[in-house]
């Protein structure tokens, strides 16, 4: 069996290897077939050796946490041999904690979480993997060319969950989303943003390739250039940078009562000037919610789920820039300067 692995911790061991062990048991009851497997900035850092953490026991890591496969055996009667199927990347700690224990593992507190792919779970990037049904997504046959985006989508749908509890505090009618960069989360945020009915504006750098028409496509605006250059004060931004500029800035410029989701994971190492009394007194005085966002649990995964199936097929697969069999494993994770997303396909 095939597998896209890493040695966690040692820059560029990336490797496929062919004789790869075939899943246990004891990784859950449904057996899956891959069909392809999204690649995003955490599988860089990984091969960079940035971090990552192997199952107890074993050497390297299988990578691949965006995952989408199809059903070979299933006894649980979860569901069929056929199905379409996704992999919730987090599983909650042993303890567990008060989050875990009641099935919110994203907002995990002890952090002795597993998560596939990334830290002590083998990830989907393997002919065949196994799952826990409590785990296992179902999809909607129609999204079989797109499947694998349901991670991504899990992330902004809990996002989007938490920022509507958030405005729940009071009388709260947002009408203006303003979603910072336009990668892969940044345009599913802008996606369920145009799905809620509300006015949608889209800042990246880029002023060619096809983010600004993925954005025009949504019936949103793009925009490039600085936060600051914005004529409006939007009601919610969805910050999916990490520059520490823009997510100063985006503080600064949230409307009254606005509320402000942080999603983009900043390097560190950068020290930028702040006048951090300016900034308390505007929070403090316009009731401003400033509030960080990763992960998602199976709650979300299900949201994430319907949104897609409630897309445009066409423009969820515009959001693919490439697909690359596994054989040619290295060109799919060598970044190249128009992707969005990038997929290793297993499967047909």
């Amino acid at each position: 069996m095939r597998a896209v692995t890493v040695c966690p911790g040692v820059a560029d061991s990336l490797r496929l290897v062919e004789d790869h062990p075939e899943p246990l048991p004891e990784e859950g009851a449904i057996l899956v077939e891959a069909l392809a497997v999204g690649i995003c900035g955490t599988d860089h850092e990984i091969i960079a050796g940035g971090y990552g953490e192997a199952p107890p026991g074993a050497d390297r890591l299988v990578l691949g946490h965006e995952s989408l496969g199809r059903v070979l055996e299933d006894p649980s009667g979860t569901l069929q041999p056929g199905d379409l199927v996704a992999g919730v990347v987090r599983h909650p700690d042993p303890v567990p904690c008060p989050n875990c224990a009641v099935g919110e593992w994203d907002m995990c507190r002890n952090g002795r979480f597993t998560e596939h792919g990334i830290k002590a779970l083998p990830g989907f990037a393997r002919d065949r993997w196994r799952l826990p049904p409590r785990f296992a997504v179902g999809l909607d046959r129609s999204l079989a060319p797109v499947g694998m985006l349901l991670e991504p989508t899990s992330v902004v749908a809990k996002a989007w969950e938490h920022i509507e509890r958030i405005g729940g505090r009071a009388e709260w009618q947002p009408r203006t989303v303003l979603v910072t960069g336009a990668g892969p989360i940044g345009l599913l945020a802008a996606l369920l943003a145009t799905q809620r009915g509300l006015a949608v504006h889209v800042l990246d750098r880029n002023t060619t390739g096809p983010k600004p028409g993925l954005v025009r496509a949504l019936g949103a605006t793009y925009h490039t250039g600085s936060v600051c250059d914005l004529d409006f004060e939007p009601d919610v931004v969805l910050e999916c940078t990490g520059a520490p500029v823009v997510v100063l800035d985006v503080m600064y410029k949230v409307a009254p009562t606005g509320i402000v989701c942080l999603t983009g994971v900043s390097s560190g190492g950068r020290t930028i000037d702040l006048d951090a009394g300016a900034l308390n007194r505007a929070l403090v005085l316009e009731n401003n919610v400033v509030f960080g966002s990763v992960n998602a649990n199976r709650r979300h995964w299900d949201l994430a789920a319907a949104a897609l199936a409630r897309a445009d097929p066409s423009w969820l697969d515009a959001l693919i820039t490439r697909r690359v069999p596994v054989e040619a494993y290295t060109e799919a994770y060598t970044p190249e300067p128009d992707d969005i997303k990038v997929v290793l396909e297993f499967g047909s």
